[in-house]
């Protein structure tokens, strides 16, 4: 079976999405890129989280086309591809509906920067995409076009999608800004928010990205 590390990686984060509450049912999508070969491993169209196996992953290649398995890939394949061919510097994808963050989606505004959370995990506002349809590279355009430096954006009117250089930072990400949207979501019902200054948030990236767990461990 080619790339079965990676394929267990995938499966670990697609298994964790729905036991975080990021997604219900058979939604959401991970996906992971190798980068010796430029394979992508990704989930299989609506199939149910607790019957998937790392077996069950489908392998395609740079154009999308299925180089192993028997399954049909995630209808957000042409999504991944797409970004996977613009950013040469990520190699996961994940796609959630979690609730709170997909609540300030469909509103088409971004989740206030006035958390310490929001300003060391991502560094930068939370950028929101226009209304995009499923099923093509259209996804796809609009988060290469508009997530800049950002490892998240708010896909208008669907959900989230998270980015990273490996499948843990893209699982962190997505699970970083739930959390900070349904902080957010409690604190604009009881009254209104400030923002952070510039100059703070910029520190605060700084801080947490050179500074914040084990180093060289």
């Amino acid at each position: 079976m080619m790339l079965e590390e990676l394929r267990h990686t995938v499966w670990e984060a697609s298994i964790a999405l729905p036991k975080k509450r990021l997604v219900t049912a058979t939604s959401g999508n991970v996906s992971a890129r190798d980068k010796e070969s430029g394979l992508v491993v990704i989930k299989p169209s609506g199939y149910e989280f607790e019957k998937l196996k790392p077996e069950h992953l489908l392998v395609l290649n740079s154009k999308g086309t299925i180089v192993e398995g028997n399954l049909k890939p995630s209808v957000d394949t042409a999504t991944h591809i797409y970004v996977y061919n613009h950013r040469p510097d990520i190699h996961s994808i994940i796609h959630t509906h979690s609730p709170y963050a997909t609540s300030f989606a469909v509103l088409g505004e971004t989740i206030p920067m006035s958390l310490t959370t929001l300003a060391m995990e991502f560094g930068t506002p939370i950028p929101v995409s226009d209304f995009a349809l499923i099923g093509g590279e259209e996804i796809g355009r609009e988060i290469v076009n508009k997530i800049g430096t950002c490892p998240a954006i708010l896909m208008r009117n669907h959900g989230v999608f998270t980015l990273g250089s490996n499948v843990q930072a893209a699982l962190k990400a997505a699970l970083m800004l739930e959390e900070a949207a349904q902080t957010m979501h409690y604190a604009m019902l009881r009254g209104k928010v400030t923002e952070l200054p510039a100059n703070i948030i910029a520190q605060s990236f700084k801080f947490y990205q050179e500074e914040y767990g084990q180093r060289g461990a």
